[in-house]
């Protein structure tokens, strides 16, 4: 009855989702307070306060037809709104036409996916990256080909280069990345975009932008690479992953930038989403640039990173994001994971963002759980001394 395509996803389904579910259990079993989570990007903090009092505006204006179908597009004083801040930022040109408001960043992912590729088409995806991208690259017959970043995990061009083939229609990039954290630097993208040529594109996958630390400012990618296309969510920004918001920006100089706009308006409604919420469309034009306060995210790197190079843990500091990926102290990460798990600690093994070896720590847990999972992280280290 299930189709063998999916079957298949399913058993090489996200270890995100697997550590979900086993969290579940074991708060089952020993009780809430005995489980430290930092498995799921959930934000712990609620929206900027000026995100809510946006959406109680919203909410009780008396527009009419305010909750019915608009434009396949979104609504054209939104994408105009957007397309405002996005070319002030980027000094790309951006108007309305060139927005396309989708249900979150997977929503513009897809509908771009969709809009490209043909059976067996392949898209370059960055090692270590966000495990989904497989399943939304082979979710329009895609395959997907990875090519390892050095060792800061920023991109490494040589081998990007050598992976580009007859059949390469897109490179995706995550910068700040997940897993990883790392911001990738101006230089390397102008490198980058030496190198892409007609019909490859480039899709910026950007919901972690403004969240940077130590006063870094992520490059525009957009104001770098040319064959490139944005996709964006408000999740991460304003801590509202439930709301599926966010856009794809297709940059009005791309020489095929005219029918790939018709084509991802079409696929954005024939793939189910039809039109990103309504009232969240009004919301982001009111408060675009809102975002949670990345200070918390800050202090709680500093900590962790910190409290685990003591421990003997190779953790280095990410430059941005929500996570912290550390090595492993022994090569099996899945088995550190569990040694982790006896701990009451849950964490992803790197294994599952395509990096055996390491671990992927969110730093969205709440403070006094993550001060109280560090004897459980030291004990699981210790165990792992004694038999080396």
């Amino acid at each position: 009855m299930i189709s063998r395509s999916i079957a298949s996803q399913m058993e090489r389904s996200s270890w995100i989702r697997q550590m979900f579910e086993i969290g579940i259990r074991l708060r089952r079993e020993r009780g809430t307070g005995n489980v430290f989570d930092f498995s799921l990007g959930n934000p712990d903090v609620e929206p900027p306060a000026a995100v809510l009092e946006a959406l109680l505006r919203v909410a009780a204006s008396a527009r009419p037809h305010s909750h019915g179908y608009m434009p396949n597009a979104g609504f054209p004083e939104v994408r105009a709104s957007i397309a405002r801040g996005l070319g002030a930022r980027s000094g790309v040109p951006f108007c309305a036409d060139d927005i396309i408001m989708t249900n979150g960043a997977a929503g513009a992912l897809n509908t771009v996916l969709k809009s490209i590729l043909d059976p067996g088409d392949e898209v370059i995806v960055l090692s270590p990256y966000f495990p989904e991208y497989r399943f939304y690259i082979e979710n329009h017959g895609g395959r997907m080909v990875t090519v390892e970043t050095d060792d800061r995990f920023q991109p490494d061009i040589a081998r990007i280069a050598a992976a580009i083939t007859g059949r390469t229609k897109a490179l995706i990039l995550n910068s700040p990345n997940n897993p990883t954290g790392a911001v990738y630097g101006a230089g390397i993208l102008r490198e980058l975009n030496g190198i892409i040529r007609d019909p490859v594109l480039v899709i910026s996958d950007e919901p972690y932008r403004p969240l940077v630390f130590d006063g870094l400012q992520a490059p525009e990618i957009a104001s770098i690479i040319e064959r490139l296309v944005v996709t964006w969510s408000w999740s991460k920004a304003m801590a509202i992953p439930g709301e599926r918001i966010g856009y794809l920006a297709i940059p009005p100089h791309l020489a095929e930038a005219r029918p790939l706009r018709n084509a991802c308006t079409f696929a954005n409604r024939i793939l189910g989403y039809i039109n990103a919420p309504a009232i969240w469309q009004r919301v982001v034009a009111e408060v675009p640039d809102a975002t949670v306060d990345v200070r918390q995210y800050q202090e709680k790197r500093d900590i962790l990173c910190a409290a685990l190079t003591g421990m003997g843990y190779d953790a280095p500091r990410p430059q941005g994001s929500y996570y912290v990926f550390p090595k492993t102290p022994i090569p099996d990460d899945v088995a550190f994971i569990r040694i982790l798990q006896e701990e009451g600690i849950l964490a992803v093994p790197g294994v599952g963002f395509g990096r055996s070896g390491y671990m992927r720590l969110s730093l969205t847990i709440s403070r006094p759980d993550m001060d109280r999972s560090l004897a459980g992280f030291e004990r699981a280290i210790r165990s792992c001394l004694v038999h080396t």
